[in-house]
């Protein structure tokens, strides 16, 4: 969608498309901007039609194939959909895997792009990459903003707490007692909800979401509330934590992939992948692998 900041008497006008300022003209009242400027920021490609005298703003998945990649924003420290091995100096996990397994099917490469939860959004709209994957949660907010693909697995919001603790934390709201501690990472769900949930108990934020985990076990934090999955993932990993409440979240929400708005035809390729990957076993094959 694009609006506009203009009054009928102003030759130049400024024009938004999607975060993005732009200039137009006015003549005769009618508003007038550059179709190659309105592509542009949209990450697109724009054509020209001489025999119809046609300009066409060509799909995002156009400029992909062109390219021959795709860049996939990740924030590379959530497990296990995608986190950063210093070891290897690369990214992996479910999503990570699932990143590869799209670029394949389009005959692309992939190029990462590292984020972070606050940034998540406005590196998309800055068109930093094409589609954003890492155990994303569906919200309406992002939704409005931006455009999800179709949910591919179910979840909650669960603790993770030491396993010594887990007869101590027993429901929501014998952790939200003062004198326990609650770490949790800046700008996603997990701080959402934690600011929404807890009154009494001290929240700590913690920049790093993958190290967490590890200050439960150690005793600097009591508890994380984080995704059932991850919180299963980290428990089975580390016999010093417990997934409290993992079978029986205290929500319910789905995860997606991020993509720009206003692209359906770039959209419905990934939702047919997707719908694709769970005919063939795709999903099934990246859950056995990286989460059951």
């Amino acid at each position: 969608m694009i609006s506009y900041n203009a009054t009928s008497h102003e030759p130049v006008v400024n024009v938004s498309a999607d975060g993005n300022d732009l200039q137009g003209v006015v003549v005769e009242g009618t508003t007038y901007v550059s179709a190659k400027d309105i592509a542009e920021a949209l990450g697109r490609t724009v054509s020209w039609d001489h025999a119809t005298r046609t300009v066409t703003v060509e799909s995002r998945l156009d400029k992909v194939l062109e390219n021959g990649y795709i860049r996939v924003g990740t924030t590379g420290d959530y497990k296990p959909f995608s986190f950063w091995n210093a070891e290897t100096e690369a990214y992996e996990g479910h999503d990570i895997d699932a990143a590869y397994m799209l670029a394949e099917s389009l005959g692309v490469e992939v190029q990462f792009v590292r984020t972070t939860w606050p940034n998540l959004m406005q590196d998309l709209l800055d068109d930093k990459y094409d589609i954003a994957m890492g155990g994303i949660t569906r919200r309406m907010g992002r939704q409005i903003t931006a455009q999800f693909s179709s949910p591919y697995i179910l979840f909650g919001k669960s603790p993770l707490v030491r396993e010594a603790d887990k007869d101590r934390f027993t429901s929501l709201e014998t952790i939200d007692q003062a004198g326990v501690t609650i770490g949790v990472n800046p700008g996603g769900t997990n701080e959402i909800f934690v600011r929404a949930n807890i009154e009494n108990a001290d929240i700590v934020v913690h920049e790093f979401n993958a190290e967490i985990p590890g200050m439960v076990a150690d005793g600097t934090f009591d508890v994380m509330f984080t995704d059932s999955i991850e919180a299963i993932v980290y428990a089975r990993a580390d016999e010093r934590l417990h997934d409290a409440f993992s079978e029986n979240p205290l929500t319910r929400e789905q995860f997606g992939y991020l993509m720009h708005r206003g692209d359906p035809i770039f959209t419905n390729t990934v939702n047919f992948w997707m719908e694709e990957m769970e005919l063939k076993g795709g999903l099934d094959q990246l859950w056995d692998k990286w989460i059951d």
